[in-house]
Parts: structure tokens; C-alpha cells; sequence
């Protein structure tokens, strides 16, 4: 049996810290059902969580690929990277042994 390469298991480890809290999961899901980038602003009244925490979230989400940010004149705007969220499912059925439907690569 052949283990998964460390690059690709590095990868799918920062994948699930990414969703490992629920604000987290809550934000992503927020962003794939909008279905428009969003501002800051309308992030926080969505979910009722302060600027500083959304900001923060939206950090970690954007290092692994979950979200994308679209600038907006001198503001930015966030969406759902679609590329990558239908990625994750994939990984999660290689890491529990099982075939993954499609080849999960870098979000990017």
C-alpha cells in the first residue's frame, strides 16, 4: 500500500484547520449560497460577528484557496472558490482510503 505523498497530505491538513471552526464553515457556506462576492461589511451583518473575527476568518479561508478576493475601487470583496471547495470532498475520501471521484489538486 502506497501512503499519500507528504506535499499532497501537507495540502489536505491545511485544507481541514481551514474548516476547523465552525465560523469558519458558516462563512464558506455563506459565500458559496450568495453566489456574489461580498464586502466586510456584508459579512458581519450576515453572520453578527465583529469586523476584526470576519477579517481574521477570511485570512485563513483565503491562504488555502477557499475564498478569492476581488478588489472593488478601495475596497475588497470576497467569494467562494469553487475551484477548491469542490476539491475538498475529494480529499476527504482519499485521506479516509477510499477513491476519490475526481483528482483533488491545488486550489490555485
Amino acid at each position: 500500500m502506497e501512503l499519500l505523498d507528504r506535499d499532497r497530505a501537507d495540502e489536505y491538513a491545511s485544507w481541514f484547520r481551514a474548516l476547523a471552526d465552525g465560523s469558519r464553515v458558516q462563512l464558506v457556506e455563506l459565500l458559496a449560497r450568495h453566489g456574489e462576492p461580498m464586502s466586510v461589511g456584508q459579512i458581519v451583518a450576515a453572520m453578527g460577528l465583529a469586523q476584526s473575527t470576519v477579517s481574521q476568518h477570511l485570512k485563513i479561508l483565503t491562504a488555502v484557496g477557499f475564498v478569492l478576493v476581488e478588489p472593488v475601487g478601495s475596497a475588497r470583496h470576497y467569494r467562494v472558490n469553487s475551484r477548491c471547495v469542490d476539491r475538498f470532498p475529494s480529499a476527504a475520501d482519499v485521506v479516509m482510503g477510499r477513491p476519490a471521484p475526481g483528482t483533488p489538486g491545488a486550489c490555485s
